[in-house]
């Protein structure tokens, strides 16, 4: 197994961990996050509803990094859900938080289906715009069992 993959699996199953911290609801995904830097260093990790009951995991970690100074264009975020790309609870999305702060990898376990929002676009936005999108589709069905419930 390469070097690089292995390394993405973990910090994603790091991610995956993360969200089984979520408090489940009914209308919302239990999504982890961590962002990592280039030398392999946890800088932030999030999880939906985290600090308050409409955060999301990715924002949460993007949070705690702001104001740091740190260059985040070299890191890479991990997320156990593809970035939203509509968002009614926000005024910005995941995508564009992601895109704001400089993020220049993504690493996600699992495309959102369409429970939620008809069309997801947070992986065409985010490559589009330049940033580096990896799926790890083997990892997919860990990221749907923490959301078992939104299934039944």
């Amino acid at each position: 197994m390469c070097v690089e993959l292995a390394t993405d699996q973990r910090w994603l199953t790091r991610a995956i961990e993360l969200s089984k911290r979520c408090p489940p609801v009914d209308r919302a995904y239990s999504v982890g996050a961590v962002i990592v830097s280039a030398d392999g260093e946890e800088l932030a990790y999030g999880y939906s509803r985290e600090t308050d009951p409409v955060v999301h995991a990715e924002e949460s970690a993007l949070t705690k990094l702001a104001g740091s100074g740190i260059d985040l264009r070299g890191v890479t975020l991990y997320s156990t859900l593809e970035p939203c790309s509509l968002r009614a609870s926000r005024p910005r999305t995941c995508s564009q938080l992601i895109l704001e702060a400089g993020v220049g990898r993504v690493v996600l376990a699992w495309r959102e289906p369409s429970l939620f929002v008809a069309d997801a676009q947070g992986v065409e936005l985010l490559t589009a715009a330049g940033v580096t999108v990896l799926e790890l589709p083997e990892l997919a069905e860990a990221a749907r069992a923490v959301n078992a419930q939104l299934f039944q």
